[in-house]
């Protein structure tokens, strides 16, 4: 006679709605970095500025909140399945 209580309890799934935006907030940055041909110009300029540089600069703060809200979301991950396995 075999007891069911406290033998493995069911595993949260490891792939979640979340779980795939984190992954697309740390991503983006570097497919927008990647993507050279899409901002090797010089028009249009900002307050003088070539868009080239702006646009590399825009994305520091993009990357800066990006990565943010990627640690917030998973912060709020790991503790509901922290209450999940406890419950």
């Amino acid at each position: 006679m075999t007891e069911e209580t406290g033998a493995n309890p069911p595993k949260a799934p490891t792939v979640t709605p979340t779980r795939v935006v984190i992954a697309l907030c740390l991503i983006a940055p570097f497919v927008a970095m990647l993507w050279v041909d899409s901002y090797a110009k010089v028009d249009p300029t900002f307050i003088g500025i070539p868009f080239f540089y702006w646009y590399q600069m825009l994305w520091v703060l993009l990357s800066t909140s990006l990565t943010m809200i990627a640690y917030k979301l998973w912060q709020r991950d790991q503790r509901a399945r922290k209450g999940g396995a406890s419950a």
